[in-house]
């Protein structure tokens, strides 16, 4: 069998993840992604099988890949909202990822960026790495009040942990776990909207959907948020227009955006955000860690294995 496999993460890690991938006896190749759509459109039919990150496979890039080889569609990773699933089951392509293997790792990377943000860890970093000693003053986080929208895997994972750190924990999710709430002394809010006006940090954690797309709309940022709000974002790029960022940043209503995504990946030069002195930019690495990039992987491997 033929397998093409495009995640960068897998491919750079050692572990027992390769490990397990080189006991199946396929016939991998490997191109690095995340692949657009003209990139991986004329590739795809020669495989059996594809085990990808972030690739945009659209209607017709299945299409294609089903008038070929391609039976078979392992995410790795969690989010789908890069592949049509409308027509990967209208022409009976089986696809599936990779849940709850990396949202301890990305709860910890959102708490890393707020520390950096918040005490300019990275600004000092540029500062001394010049041979500068300029101090640049910091802000401190006990007492302030976070808000975290989407109360799933990872949004519960950060929610145990940020009450440790001084910060009034308040939640916000269409479905919310009463008990979790209750269990972990959180603060349960009925709207985003609400979640904006009451916070100093609000946290995405919410997939890109079509009903999530843009649901941090310009109105919120501008009008209803809490002055100076710092707004974190590993979920989607999606779930904001990063125009509007810019814009609620410079007019001072917000404080500043912290994301370890973009809307387009890898960032081109053309990305309003690049350079902005209150926007922290991480490279899409919140679940990227030795653990569990082999957890992933590994899932990744099983559930292929399962398909066939």
């Amino acid at each position: 069998m033929k397998v093409l496999l495009t995640s960068t993460s897998f491919q750079d890690c050692d572990g027992s993840h390769k490990e397990l991938l080189n006991q199946q006896g396929w016939e991998v190749s490997y191109l690095r992604g995340p692949l657009k759509k003209s990139e991986i459109i004329n590739e795809i039919a020669h495989y059996d099988a594809l085990i990808c990150g972030d690739d945009e496979l659209d209607r017709e890039v299945l299409e294609k890949g089903v008038n070929g080889k391609l039976k078979f569609i392992s995410k790795y990773g969690v989010g789908l909202d890069k592949i049509d699933l409308a027509a990967a089951k209208e022409f009976g392509i089986p696809v599936t990822n990779c849940p709850g293997v990396n949202q301890i790792a990305v709860a910890e990377h959102v708490i890393a960026m707020i520390f950096s943000f918040f005490k300019n860890i990275h600004i000092s970093h540029e500062i001394t790495s010049q041979g500068g000693w300029k101090r640049p003053l910091g802000n401190e986080l006990d007492g302030k009040k976070i808000g975290i929208i989407g109360l799933g895997a990872i949004g519960k994972e950060l929610a145990k942990r940020t009450p440790f750190l001084g910060l009034e924990t308040y939640v916000f999710d269409v479905k919310q776990d009463s008990d979790f709430i209750r269990a972990n002394d959180l603060i349960e809010l009925d709207t985003v909207e609400e979640v904006f006006k009451t916070c100093d940090i609000v946290s995405m954690h919410v997939p890109l959907l079509d009903t999530t797309k843009g649901l941090i709309s310009k109105k919120i940022l501008l009008q209803t948020a809490k002055d100076g709000l710092v707004l974190v974002n590993t979920s989607r790029a999606g779930l904001v227009d990063e125009q509007d960022i810019i814009e609620a940043i410079n007019c001072g209503k917000i404080g500043g955006y912290l994301t370890d995504v973009l809307s387009v990946e890898p960032m081109d030069k053309f990305c309003v955000l690049r350079n902005h002195p209150k926007v922290l930019i991480t490279p899409h690495i919140g679940s990227r860690t030795m653990e569990t990039i082999q957890r992933q992987g590994s899932l990744a491997v099983l559930n292929l294995k399962e398909m066939l």
